[in-house]
């Protein structure tokens, strides 16, 4: 009973021991610090022969892990870690020189296989005997690595990582113009900064880790001759051994060193050039080498020709060079055969286009198909063609308009009718006109091949190129070239191109008409996607009190002075309200208001959280009360004309003044005359927001920047 207690006692710390280590191999990051402490243990601490060769055998398998590994990726950053692998296979190969070292110069008398067997034959296989010749082929390996590839990848490295530095602020920018236009949204944005991020962070890693492999080179070098010398001096007055034994035995042994090292060193080399240098080239390196490199079956042809002719040169062996150049005509043939079969194709589908639509466009259309109406049109002059299908098969302005209209149904609360782009050769060659409803609402001239600068203060470009106004809001602008796109930039002015001035002329079009686009078929659709708790409000009062087109007017008030319709629950329950005391379609619009004041004044708020307001005196107040004429909602403003203009003067002087102090206010009025006051000021200053101080919602934080 005692010996099985014991027995079973005993097993216990073993299997604990076990788990442990299994623990630790599956914790990735305790498994890492074990290694790099294991390296640095190497350092100092004597290494026996058998787990020497152990160790020269895993850097020889990591440093082809890794050439493969940069073979096959798609894109550098897909090997984002490569630097610290780099300072990982560098600091392993610097310890196994170490400690073979210490093994060469210890034991190097006791014969070849002091240093462990993976070093002897290295050295024994390479120089068949000779040292002179293992000399020489590891101080060619020493050149070709350290003056070819590591100065080569060190100065692609370098340039990588100082030009994609500079070029940091302009990508930056085009991620941002690419947001603000509705391109992407926050999120894609925020990929595209991290990606451009690790990508200038990885090519600056590389510039440095560079150092590492050259530095790994010098290292060597200078082993193998420490090595050669000491271990002569050792062997001669130490071990007693004749000067030509002692050259032999410690030669071999540094000069197998040096290879087993080397030639990782040559293959990691290897691997940081094919990265570094594989900037621009998308798909792994075998793909797309033999794609471009079979692209021209003009090149492949030629090179064919040259190697048969060298073939035919006599004292040229015949067989090789006539292989070749068979094999490359043969490629050179099936390349030029498959590239004409794409172009082939190519035309064919082309070619079905204009013939389909040749074949609808004989079919005869009824008269009635005149009579529609596009809701909104753009029609552009011929320069203006290549922004719809450019020579590239870019759409950037369809583009545009698709992330404008889903920008704006996400802001307004509706889906705007699609746009429809037409080419008019009447209109001159860089004119483009918007038409809502057939009736021309804006126009403008861009060109296409060149951007718009603009000044943020309002004062003209001082850059060379066509002077014009900016079609949207009449600011100063200039056109200028590609080339001086950076300069521009550089000199704090803003830089669109042409396909963002028409979306942005567009949008605010849009946004001025949106209530003459909201169809009685888009209330339709909206009413019917609401939420079935909804729908029983809808059923009580359409059309017991209320009709479709009467929803539909209060909608198209709302939107005239621009306030969102999404939350459109809300807006039918102040309707449902409002119905209680009044159905004039104006008056139910101003308790709606009422009902959507957080939101009102969300819209209105300044970065800094505040709303911005000025008040109206009680002296205008008065004014405007007594000059309603009229009872219940037949009443009407029959001001004086001369306090008419008096009133605009200074209403005009109070928000320029408030504009040159930096703030964006709403004038706020009382619930009774604010439609008074609006239709009004919407006369000479349509984009004055007018608020009732029924509309202020309680937790709004109010500054006041004026009165009137």
């Amino acid at each position: 009973m005692v010996d099985v207690t014991a027995g079973q006692g005993g097993a216990a710390p073993s299997a604990f021991s076990l788990s442990e280590i299994g623990n630790i191999i599956k914790r990735g990051d305790l498994a890492l610090a074990f290694g790099i402490l294991t390296i640095l243990v190497v350092l100092i601490l004597p290494l026996p022969s058998v787990i020497l060769d152990l160790f020269l055998a895993i850097s020889i398998t990591l440093s082809i892990l890794i050439l493969m590994t940069s073979l096959f990726i798609q894109a550098p950053l897909e090997f984002s870690a490569f630097p610290t692998i780099l300072l990982i296979s560098t600091m392993l190969r610097l310890s196994l020189n170490l400690a073979s070292t210490r093994l060469i110069l210890s034991h190097g008398h006791e014969g070849t296989d002091a240093a462990g067997h993976v070093i002897q034959a290295f050295g024994g296989f390479v120089m068949g005997g000779n040292y002179v010749i293992g000399i020489i082929v590891f101080a060619i390996l020493v050149i070709v690595n350290f003056v070819v590839i590591t100065k080569g990848s060190g100065r692609i490295a370098e340039v990588a990582a100082r030009f994609h530095l500079d070029s940091m602020p302009g990508k930056q920018m085009a991620i941002d113009a690419d947001l603000s236009a509705g391109l992407i949204d926050e999120k894609v944005a925020k990929e595209r900064r991290k990606a451009l991020e690790d990508e200038s962070g990885f090519f600056g890693a590389m510039d440095g880790a560079s150092k590492f492999v050259r530095g790994d080179a010098v290292a060597g070098l200078l082993v193998v001759f420490i090595n050669i010398i000491g271990g002569i001096i050792i062997g001669v007055a130490q071990q007693s051994l004749s000067f030509s034994e002692a050259a032999h035995t410690y030669t071999l042994l540094t000069v197998g060193d040096g290879l087993v090292t080397q030639i990782p060193a040559l293959i990691v080399s290897t691997a940081a050039g094919l990265l570094v240098s594989k900037a621009g080239v998308s798909g792994a390196a075998d793909k797309a080498l033999m794609k471009q490199l079979s692209g021209y079956p003009q090149a492949l042809g030629m090179s064919s020709g040259v190697m048969l002719v060298l073939s035919l040169l006599p004292g040229i062996p015949m067989l090789p060079f006539l292989a070749l150049g068979g094999g490359a005509a043969a490629l050179a043939f099936y390349a030029r055969r498959r590239k004409r079969a794409a172009t082939q194709a190519a035309a064919t589908s082309a070619a079905a286009t204009p013939s389909a639509g040749s074949a609808a466009a004989a079919a005869e259309e009824p008269i009635s198909a005149a009579l529609k109406i596009d809701d909104l049109k753009i029609e552009l002059g011929y320069a203006l063609l290549p922004l719809v299908n450019g020579p590239d098969g870019t759409d950037r302005l369809t583009e545009q308009i698709k992330a404008l209209r889903k920008s704006l149904a996400i802001e307004m609360g509706f889906v705007m009718p699609s746009v429809r782009i037409l080419d008019n050769v009447q209109l001159e060659a860089n004119t483009y006109i918007i038409k809502i409803k057939e009736v021309d609402a804006g126009t403008g001239r861009i060109w296409p091949n060149q951007f718009m600068a603009m000044d943020p203060g309002g004062s003209q470009v001082d850059v060379p190129g066509i002077h014009t106004t900016e079609p949207t809001f009449g600011l100063p602008a200039t056109w200028v070239d590609a080339s001086l796109k950076e300069e521009a930039t550089l000199k704090g002015y803003t830089v669109v191109d042409a396909a963002t001035v028409m979306s942005t002329h567009l949008t605010e079009l849009l946004k001025n008409n949106m209530s003459d686009l909201l169809s009685y078929g888009e209330v339709q659709k909206l009413i019917k996607e609401l939420p079935k708790e909804q729908g029983e409000l809808v059923k009580d009062i359409v059309p017991a009190q209320i009709t479709i087109s009467g929803i539909q007017r209060v909608l198209q008030l709302l939107l005239a002075e621009r306030i969102s319709i999404r939350d459109l629950s809300t807006i039918l329950e102040g309707i449902a309200d409002a119905l209680a005391f009044s159905r004039n379609p104006a008056t139910v619009v101003e308790h709606v208001r009422a009902r959507l004041a957080r939101q009102i004044c969300a819209q209105n708020t300044t970065f800094n959280g505040y709303l911005p307001l000025i008040a109206l005196s009680a002296k205008w107040e008065q004014a405007f009360a007594e000059s309603l004429v009229g009872q219940g909602e037949e009443r009407s403003l029959a001001m004086q004309p001369s306090r008419l203009s008096e009133f605009m003067t200074i209403v005009r002087e109070r928000f320029e003044q408030a504009a040159r102090e930096g703030e964006s206010p709403v004038l706020v009025t009382s619930a009774a005359i604010r439609p008074f006051v609006r239709s009004l000021v919407e006369r000479f200053r349509a984009q004055t927001t007018v608020l009732s101080q029924a509309e202020i919602h309680p937790r709004a934080r109010l500054k006041t920047v004026g009165s009137v």
